[in-house]
């Protein structure tokens, strides 16, 4: 990086101990020309889905250009200048969470235009297990990008190598990828975040359900956005299972038009199912939405955006097992060969050992 201009990818989590990585490389001289901010925004003070608009960053005036409002993708005239781009941002794992579709679209960006891309790896808290359909192509969205499982066993260092290695970028271009790996991280490491990754992940509770729990986003049943506790639990006006109860409200800066604001919901916290269920489980928990589904009432209504929950599972075969009624056990092996074929393909790109 050094003598040369500099492009960030970066949020509230590219901290290099207690300091900002923005702050850590401007103190060493290094010219950081511009700075490119994912879903959240750069300080990651916006909530899920919010636009995010083009700014200048208070504290160090340095121009803020989105990757979550108008473009998902840095065009030419963004990366204008630039000779280096850094991308620092922890990913917690789960192929919808959407840290790994801007890498995909910065990585392909940068390969375009002739930019090399240098990822400062991350552990990932649940990089300890694979599970969950491999997505279909036609499903592809910016919830999910790559035919890979929903819990995909990679840090973002590996994965950017898979997307380079597998060809998954526009025209099968290749970028110039430099990924630098983490010291003493392998994937049986249970790794704490030391910053909540964004608004409604607050802990590691959260964390460890929300791969079982963001499939309930395309359904009718809140999964505890406007409260306090975001990710670790699940309910509706309508639910009759479960002795929980809350209540959502619009928190600033982190929901607002939240599910069912201001209604009373019923349902389940998921520390009912044992403080230390994760990450003791080590697979997707689908008995939350199997049970759930078969319990309510009208299930004509519970999937309230079927194409949204789809693009989440990244099949529609889920959903489509449920309403015949399937098994827990039916649906789970429908994506068991595939999730093999994935293992043997993901060994070809690991930087650390394995948990198996």
């Amino acid at each position: 990086m050094k003598g040369k201009k500099v492009g960030v990818v970066a949020n509230a989590t590219s901290m290099v101990g207690s300091t900002h990585l923005i702050d850590t490389l401007l103190s060493q001289q290094i010219q950081i020309v511009k700075v490119f901010a994912p879903e959240h925004g750069f300080r990651g003070n916006h909530g899920a889905g919010d636009h995010v608009s083009d700014e200048k960053d208070a504290k160090t005036g340095l121009p803020l250009i989105s990757l979550y409002g108008k473009n998902k993708k840095p065009s030419a005239e963004m990366l204008k200048g630039l000779e280096v781009v850094v991308f620092d941002i922890q990913d917690v794992g789960a192929r919808f969470y959407t840290y790994i579709s801007t890498m995909h679209y910065v990585m392909e960006a940068c390969a375009e235009n002739k930019i090399p891309v240098i990822v400062l790896d991350r552990p990932n808290p649940n990089g300890f297990y694979i599970d969950g359909p491999v997505l279909d192509p036609k499903f592809k969205s910016f919830v999910g990008m790559h035919p890979i499982p929903v819990v995909h066993g990679c840090t973002v260092g590996e994965l950017a190598r898979m997307i380079n290695g597998e060809k998954w970028l526009a025209g099968s271009i290749s970028c110039d990828l430099t990924v630098i790996p983490v010291k003493g991280y392998d994937h049986k490491v249970l790794y704490e975040l030391p910053v909540a990754p964004s608004p409604n992940l607050p802990n590691m509770s959260a964390i460890y359900s929300y791969p079982s729990l963001c499939f309930f986003e395309g359904t009718n049943i809140s999964v505890g956005r406007g409260t306090d506790f975001p990710f670790q639990c699940f309910g509706s006006p309508t639910n009759k299972t479960g002795k929980f109860s809350f209540t959502p409200q619009d928190i600033p800066g982190v929901v607002k038009d939240a599910p069912y604001k201001g209604q009373p919901c019923k349902g389940h916290f998921v520390k009912e199912f044992g403080e230390f269920y994760f990450p003791a489980h080590k697979e997707i928990y689908l008995n939350w939405l199997v049970d759930t589904y078969n319990t309510c009432e009208d299930k004509s209504k519970f999937f309230s955006s079927p194409d949204f929950f789809d693009k989440l599972m990244g099949t529609s075969a889920v959903r489509e097992y449920m309403v015949k009624g399937a098994t827990v056990e039916e649906i789970r092996t429908t994506w068991n060969q595939e999730i093999e074929n994935y293992k043997k393909m993901r060994k070809r790109y690991l930087l650390y050992q394995d948990f198996e």
